[in-house]
């Protein structure tokens, strides 16, 4: 079965009102070691996120007031307002990349990867904070023994191919799959790899399959007649 973000998250998280200081997040993030902080409202909904990004830009652009023609050219308006930000409210990013617990780790993952973000905050329905998970929870993935990865490719994958798992060799070794076999046409093999690769807990794949040949297809062309059906004309 596979692991969702209610199986990984954090639920005992720390977070701050809109209010909150530049000084008490920054105690905070340093002295729990966290690289964010969700902010919610008087409801507990997740409002928005102030990270530790967030807060160096306060460091990293101080410095450059003296330069307004050149750090306008490079600088959003809304990082220099950042910036001057003393509350969660002024350097929180809002709305707030959230998942649930529901969602699949692969969808936390990709999010993380594409929107460049080292945790995010987990809401129920309602928009409640219910959670927080990190890129580290993710990896909890691959805690999966090699007795469970084998057993999902072998008694799952194989079945909803429809290939008799009979027909194949399946080893795991630290998480990498080898398969070995005949699958019936070579766009069942492909399938099979490609399932096996998204497989939780799988490192990488090695295909050893033995495809069968493509059937052979007359190409347009010149027609070359056997010589003795040449010379008989």
């Amino acid at each position: 079965m596979n692991m969702t973000v209610k199986d990984v998250m954090t639920t005992h998280v720390l977070w701050v009102r809109r209010e909150a200081s530049y000084k008490e997040m920054a105690v905070r993030l340093r002295q729990f070691r966290i690289s964010a902080l969700p902010v919610l409202d008087d409801d507990m909904k997740v409002i928005g996120v102030v990270s530790e990004a967030d807060l160096l830009l306060k460091e990293g652009l101080d410095d450059l007031d003296g330069l307004p023609g050149m750090v306008e050219g490079i600088l959003h308006r809304r990082d220099r307002e950042k910036a001057a930000g003393v509350t969660a409210a002024d350097l929180m990013t809002s709305p707030a990349v959230t998942v649930s617990p529901d969602d699949t780790v692969e969808h936390a993952a990709k999010l993380m990867y594409s929107r460049k973000l080292k945790r995010l905050p987990v809401v129920n329905a309602a928009g409640q904070l219910a959670g927080i998970i990190s890129r580290t929870d993710l990896l909890a993935v691959f805690d999966r023994s090699d007795k469970e990865v084998r057993k999902e490719i072998t008694d799952a994958i194989l079945r909803e191919l429809m290939q008799d798992p009979r027909q194949f060799s399946v080893s795991v070794k630290d998480g990498i799959v080898t398969l070995a076999g005949s699958p019936e046409t070579v766009g069942l093999g492909r399938e099979l790899v490609r399932m096996s690769r998204h497989v939780q807990g799988v490192v990488a794949v090695r295909d050893r399959l033995s495809y069968p040949e493509p059937d052979m297809v007359a190409a347009p062309g010149f027609f070359v007649y056997p010589e003795e059906h040449h010379n008989a004309r």
